[in-house]
Order: structure tokens, then sequence, then C-alpha cells
């Protein structure tokens, strides 16, 4: 008898246990930049999986840039295959809600109580907000910074502690680095980052745009963009930058070969790594920031649901809240060399972290002059970056370096082309 009860409790509790497996909620989750993100999802979603195991996320393999991040899901929307969850960088909001791709999550923002105290506010929305609704919630915000090599600086005779803050300033130090040592770049510029954000971010920083303010004409070509155009150029000319990409631009730095690196945040916490003992590594603000005007690109990337049945959804935002709160939040932070846009996670989980770790407290530094990474209207848009890109490649592989000017004019042509029809034929 008593054998008889055990087997029917047991059978009961496996029944409940099957019936708990069978209504696990299965959201596939896909993001970009494996070599930046990897390790930071893993870990989140280990975290997860402690509070929430009746939600299983599956992640597909990374997205290897923005570009392919967002290519890849409007292919897939036409076949029904997108991922549940997909993060995507903040300029590339536009592009997709613009093909229906997103949910909007203006009712589960409405529906969640004390929202603000988990770290959750207006800014927040306001960057994932298209046509007056909230799209995406944005998870990694970066900013572009100075990486110094304190040794060679110093070599070159640099006060560490008061390192320069304009142009002209960087490029006296980077003469002098090549000066002091024959070999070294004075400077780098990651010229080719995703969006042609460090395009974008020396002609905000002179409070200038990419169009003007009903999107009709190219903006860029004004004094700011000229300004911009040149200073590129000069890190060719006066860095002595080779012709690099990213990647090898990043490896130079890293390895001690490069005084000056200017990079975005995203890139701490790997190229920290890459540095090891070599040599000390001071992060340092953005040159040029004109004021009251000037602004600085924020970097980066949002998370979209974009799965269509109703249980998939809410599950995934369930998954959206926890990877944006206070706890993702903080595992983003202290895995990356991102900021966490959450009050809670810089508060509270990050409040010692900026201290032991200054670097990382640069970008911070700079919030007060955040703004939005720039999308270009219509179906072009993704193509105008491509444009852009190859007219900087222009420059930096040397071809047409001494004329700047020439370039930008070129850029201005192109792109005015390519603006939607009834925009661009505006007078």
């Amino acid at each position: 008898m008593l054998m008889r009860s055990t087997l029917a409790a047991l059978a009961l509790l496996t029944g409940v246990a099957g019936a708990q497996a069978q209504t696990k909620t299965e959201v596939v989750m896909q993001y970009p930049f494996p070599e930046l993100f990897t390790e930071t999802h893993k870990q989140i979603a280990e975290e997860f999986a402690k509070v929430r195991p009746d939600i299983k996320v599956t992640m597909r393999a990374p997205y290897e840039s923005y570009e392919d991040a967002t290519q890849r899901v409007l292919r897939e929307a036409v076949t029904n295959q997108v991922p549940d969850v997909t993060f995507q960088g903040l300029n590339r909001i536009r592009v997709l809600v613009d093909k229906n791709i997103p949910a909007p999550l203006d009712d589960y923002i409405a529906a969640e109580k004390d929202f603000d105290k988990q770290g959750f506010h207006q800014a927040m929305y306001d960057i994932g907000t298209t046509s007056g609704k909230v799209y995406a919630l944005p998870f990694a915000i970066s900013l572009p910074v100075v990486y110094i090599n304190t040794d060679l600086a110093k070599k070159a005779g640099a006060d560490i502690d008061n390192l320069p803050t304009t142009w002209d300033g960087l490029f006296d130090l980077a003469k002098k680095i090549r000066a002091t040592t024959p070999g070294a770049n004075g400077m780098t510029y990651a010229w080719d980052i995703t969006g042609n954000w460090l395009w974008q971010a020396p002609v905000f920083a002179r409070g200038g745009t990419m169009l003007n303010a009903d999107e009709t004409r190219v903006a860029f070509n004004g004094p700011e963009g000229q300004a911009a155009i040149r200073t590129i150029a000069r890190v060719v000319t006066d860095g002595g930058m080779p012709n690099f990409d990213q990647p090898a631009s990043r490896a130079a730095f890293a390895a001690g070969k490069t005084g000056i690196h200017i990079t975005s945040t995203s890139d701490l916490n790997k190229i920290t790594q890459m540095i090891g003992d070599k040599f000390v590594l001071k992060t340092h603000t953005f040159p040029d920031v004109i004021a009251p005007n000037g602004r600085l690109p924020a970097g980066g990337n949002v998370v979209m649901i974009t799965a269509k049945d109703k249980a998939k959804r809410d599950a995934s935002w369930e998954v959206v809240k926890f990877w944006t709160g206070p706890k993702g939040a903080a595992i983003m932070a202290e895995t990356t060399g991102y900021m966490p846009p959450n009050k809670v996670a810089n508060d509270t989980y990050l409040k010692d972290f900026y201290v032991k770790n200054p670097n990382n407290y640069t970008a911070v530094k700079q919030l007060p002059l955040l703004t939005k990474w720039y999308a270009f209207p219509g179906d072009n848009g993704l193509k105008i970056t491509d444009v852009l890109k190859d007219h900087l490649n222009s420059i930096i592989s040397g071809a047409r370096t001494k004329e700047p000017d020439a370039v930008l004019a070129d850029m201005t042509t192109d792109v005015q082309k390519l603006l939607p029809k009834s925009v661009g034929a505006a007078k």
C-alpha cells in the first residue's frame, strides 16, 4: 500500500513537472558584435534563468554588425523568420518601424507598476520612440572618447593630468609622439565604425547636422562639415594614420604602436584586455565639442520585440525588462565599455564601479552632450551609409587625402541623389 502511494505521488509530481516543462515558453534572441557582447548576454541569460525558469532564452548566431542585423531582419520579416527579440543599432529603429516589424511597447510599459523604481525613465523611452510610440528600449549606450597610451605620451612630454581638449592640441601631441618614438603611429581614428558614427561626431560636436530641419537637403556640407572632413584628413597627414580599418587600428593601439586612438567606449573592455600590462591606458573626452550647440551622437544598441504570437510577445517583454533592468544593465556595463541607460544600475549596482574604473567614467562625464545617432530617411538610408563610408575611405587610403573639400562636395552630391524623390527634389 505504501509503495502504491509513493508511486502515485511520484507519478503526480512527474506529471506536474512535465506540464511545467510543456508550458515553458521559448524566446529566440539575436544580437550583434559577438566579440563585444557574447559574454555579456551569456551572463545576463544565466541570471535571468534563475528568476524566470519558465522562459527559455535561445541565442541565435550573432549578427556581425548593425548593418548585418538590420539587413537580416528585413529579409527574415518577408518569410516570417525573425527572432522574437532582436538587438539593433540606435540608428536602425527608424527603418524597421517603417516596415512595421517591431511591436510597440507602450501597453507593456503602461501596465508596469513602479517602473521608475526599477530605473526606467522617460529618456530611455525617448531613444526608442518613433512616430509617438515606443518600439525599443536602449540596452547599451556609447560615446566617442580618446584613448591615450600614457607611456608614449609621457615620452613625448605630455602632462597626463592635463591632456589636450582640442584637435590642434591632439595633433601636436601626435607629431611629438611620432618624433620621440620612431615607427609609432601618432594617431588613429575609427572612421569606419558602423553607421558613419565617427563622421557624425565631429559634425555634431560643432553644432552641425546631417540634413536640414525638414530633411529635404544635405546639411553636413556647411562650416561644421568642412571642419570635420579636414580634421579626418589631418588624422592621416598630421597624425600619421596608416590605411587602417577599425580592427587594425584597435590592434595597433593595443600592441603599443599608437599613441592616440579615437573610437567608441564600446571598445574599452576589449582594448583593456588586449593591452594587458604592456602600458597604462587613459581615456579622455572627445575634442572640440563647441558650446552651446555641440553634441555627440549616442552609439550602442536597443532591444526590440519582433514576435507576432501574443504568448511569445508577453514572454519577450519579460526578457526585455530584465536585459534593460538594473541587473542586466549592470552586467552589461561591467563586461563592456558601454554605459547603462538604467538609473538604478548606475546609482546602485555600479556605485563603486566607476570609482575603481575611471576609464569607464569618461563617457559618463559626456552624457550631457548626448544626442540621437542620425538615420537617413527613405529606402536608400542604408545605401547612404555605404556611400559616405566609401568617400571617407578615399581620404584614409591616401587616394584623396589632400583634397578633403572636394571629397565633401562629392559626398554632398551623392547623398542628395539618394534622398527620397519627394525630398531630394525639394529646393
